[in-house]
């Protein structure tokens, strides 16, 4: 395994253990220390670093909290796997937030049907209960392993259109922009936890009863029109959804309120 540089700024404003911290997640972002392999030990990093222990602790205890490394009792410290993310601050589809990151989306289409819209999703997407609609099932598989499941409803015209297009290797967003010319707007969005059940947990490969993190999604045109309900099911050990919030911003948002 090569050694990150041992070279310390002394005059740098960043403390040592934050120096140390940035040098090897460095080293482990651009895959000098692989997925699930060990990290030299605390004696071979201070050694490398001209560093105290208490030093070289603090540092991979900040990595530990960050998610990029694990320790196992006895064993050493590893290199976590890493999770892919999506900034849920904005609108876009999956393959196309995880294309422009470099890695391989492939969709396993499950299903396209047309069904009767239960009350939830005759709701969601403003149509009467009962009224005919699409409803789309597809995994996706993140660098060839399954990370999300994915139930899409769409209104029954949309629907038509939708179906007849390259579902297996598309982003429904751009498949509705591009080809139905329907400009996107904006979307509300749910996160919560849930137990996979049983077809869950087979799509993604995970134990039934495994946690998954759960997102509804309701999607709109430019003109505030619902067209675009889902429900998209993430392995946890996976996946990450990310987003920034200004607290300016929520100052404002609670006196408006008032």
């Amino acid at each position: 395994m090569s050694k990150p540089s041992a070279t310390l700024v002394a005059l740098s404003p960043l403390p040592l253990y934050a120096q140390i911290k940035d040098a090897l997640r460095a080293r482990i972002l651009d895959g000098t220390y692989a997925p699930h392999s060990q990290m030299p030990s605390e004696y071979e990093l201070c050694a490398m670093f001209d560093v105290s222990r208490i030093t070289v602790r603090q540092a991979l205890g900040d990595l530990q909290k960050e998610g990029l490394l694990f320790k196992l009792h006895g064993k050493g410290t590893f290199v976590s796997k890493p999770k892919a993310f999506q900034n849920v601050t904005s609108l876009q589809g999956f393959a196309e937030a995880m294309s422009s990151m470099g890695y391989e989306i492939v969709n396993q289409l499950r299903s396209v049907r047309f069904v009767k819209a239960d009350r939830q999703v005759a709701a969601r997407l403003d149509v009467p209960e009962g009224a005919r609609v699409a409803e789309i099932h597809r995994v996706r598989l993140l660098n060839r392993e399954p990370v999300s499941v994915e139930i899409t409803w769409l209104p029954e015209a949309l629907g038509k259109r939708i179906a007849g297009a390259d579902l297996e290797t598309r982003d429904i967003f751009l498949i509705l922009e591009n080809d139905c010319g329907v400009p996107l707007g904006h979307a509300d969005v749910a996160i919560d936890a849930i137990l996979a059940d049983d077809d869950i947990a087979k799509a993604l490969r995970v134990e039934e009863g495994s946690p998954v993190l759960r997102i509804e999604r309701l999607t709109h045109d430019a003109n505030g029109k619902p067209i675009d309900f889902e429900y998209l099911y993430f392995r946890g050990d996976a996946f990450q959804y990310r987003l920034r919030i200004d607290r300016e911003k929520a100052r404002r948002n609670a006196r408006n309120q008032r």
